[in-house]
């Protein structure tokens, strides 16, 4: 699990890099511009999930050493 949201992390990451040099910053609310904002921000939004489901995976594992 751990090494999944690392790989889909480092996808996510790739994905805003990318789809930041698509944006026209002098209209950014424009034309593509809106398509690779929504993209940066749906990839933001799966990396956040993904931080997550790591960290209530470890919360689990912790709690399953205490029994």
């Amino acid at each position: 699990m751990k090494i999944f949201t690392i790989l889909f992390t480092i996808i996510a990451f790739g994905l805003i890099v990318f789809n930041i040099t698509l944006v026209d910053w002098k209209a950014p609310l424009e034309g593509d511009s809106v398509v690779a904002l929504i993209t940066i921000f749906a990839a933001l939004c799966a990396i956040v999930l993904l931080q997550i489901l790591r960290l209530s995976k470890r919360v689990e594992k912790q709690q399953n050493a205490r029994k």
